[in-house]
Formats: C-alpha cells, structure tokens, sequence
C-alpha cells in the first residue's frame, strides 16, 4: 500500500514559534505550506530550511483576517498537495495598552486577525479534511486568554476566544474524524519577549515553578505530537506549554 505524503499548514510561519512549528513537520516527513503576510525574505528562509529535511515546501502570502484571501490560499495550497493534513493557526499579532487609552481599531484589528483569522482557516480547511474523513487542526492561544493581563484586554480576548471556538470545533467536526485542540504557551523567547526589559523578565520568571522562558521548539514539539496518531483520541484539550505557570 503506497504511503501517502502528509502536508502541514502553519500560519505566520516566517518567525518565531510559527517558523518552528513549520520546521518541526517538515523534520518529521511532512510538506510544509509556509503562510505569512510580512516578510517574504523570511518567509523563503524557512522555506529553504524545511526543503533541507527532504520534503516539498511553498510560502504562500496571506492576510488570514481577510477570508477571500484565506480561500485563495488554500485553494492554492491543494493544487500544490492535493491534502491537507494539519493546520497550525498560529498568525497572531498584539497591540497592548490599558483599557481606557485603548482605540477600537486597535482592538478590533487583534480580534480580527487572532480570532477571526483562526475561524476564516478552520472554515476552509475543514471542508477538505470533511472530504477526507481525517485531520489534525492546532490552535494556538495562550496563558493570557487563560488569566487575563493588564495592557492586554484585546489580545487575551482573541486567545480566550479561541479556546471557546476550538472546544465548538471539536465537537462539530469530531464525526469526521477532524480533531481540533489548542495550545496555550506561556512565556517563549520569541522577538516579543527580547524587547522585555530586564526587570519584567525578572517578575515573568517569578510566576514560572520551572524558572525559565521556553522555547519556541517547546510549543512545536507539542504541535507534531497533538497532530501524530500517538494522540488520536484527544480533542477538544487546552494543552499548557509553560513551565506550569497555569495550573
């Protein structure tokens, strides 16, 4: 029986934790549709990167908060692979300031490409994964939809949001054999928390029983693990990588 080529899909794939969840799968034998909407040199870097694992990968450009070019993403992505096996929603963006100095555009435009860009790919990718009668999709939230933080009322409520809509996918999908979780890093060292002063990092490493900043490699470890076979029955889960700072 001839083994079938599974392909991933991650959003926001050019950096961070996106770039290596992107070249988590590609280490573990899948094809890799890179997504980003900033840098396209980045982008083609990782691109390169996960091409050097032996698979087949393409960067395709795509705002996930705009739902037409999200279609046209994945109609491109299926006439490349013809699958599409797992999707990774992990495009996200942050716009912090407290409450009363914060402009609805701001808030709304975190919504809008955190949570609404998670439920424009969910839309179109599971109609595929339907016709397939499989799937894996991985949702990324964080510990700050799980406890809130001060500065932070769009974006932990864009990743509270996608816990309630990963629990509702779950649940839609689950006769189809899709299966739909979430996952909630706490604090990684990415771009964002390099801009940190020293004092904050100080107070962050307080609140982590394992005392230090994880990894972006940490959360897509846990990406290529939800999405294998080992972890067929679970769906529907918040899973926490973080040090045990939830718990």
């Amino acid at each position: 029986m001839e083994q079938v080529e599974k392909t991933a899909l991650v959003t926001g794939a050019g950096k961070g934790i996106g770039k290596a969840i992107a070249l988590a799968f590609a280490q573990a034998g899948y094809n890799v549709i890179i997504n980003y909407n900033g840098s396209k040199e980045a982008a083609q870097s990782v691109l390169k990167e996960a091409e050097s694992y032996g698979v087949k990968a393409i960067t395709i450009q795509a705002d996930v908060s705009n739902d037409e070019q999200v279609k046209a993403m994945i109609d491109q992505a299926m006439e490349q692979f013809g699958r599409i096996d797992v999707l990774v929603n992990n495009s996200g963006i942050n716009k912090d300031g407290l409450m009363m100095r914060m402009s609805l555009e701001d808030f709304h435009k975190v919504i809008a490409v955190n949570l609404e860009g998670t439920f424009n790919c969910i839309k179109h990718v599971s109609r595929i994964m339907m016709k397939q009668r499989s799937g894996s999709i991985i949702n990324m939230s964080s510990v700050v939809g799980l406890i809130g933080n001060a500065g932070q009322a769009n974006y932990a409520s864009s990743k509270a949001g996608v816990i309630g809509l990963t629990k509702s996918a779950a649940r839609e999908l689950a006769l189809r054999q899709i299966r739909v979780n979430a996952i909630a890093p706490g604090f990684i060292d990415t771009d964002m928390t390099a801009k940190l002063a020293e004092k904050d990092k100080t107070k962050m490493m307080e609140q982590i029983p394992l005392k230090t900043f994880g990894k972006p490699e940490d959360v897509a470890n846990v990406c290529v693990a939800l999405a294998s076979d080992a972890f067929s029955y679970v769906t529907g889960q918040v899973i926490h990588v973080d040090g045990g700072m939830v718990m």
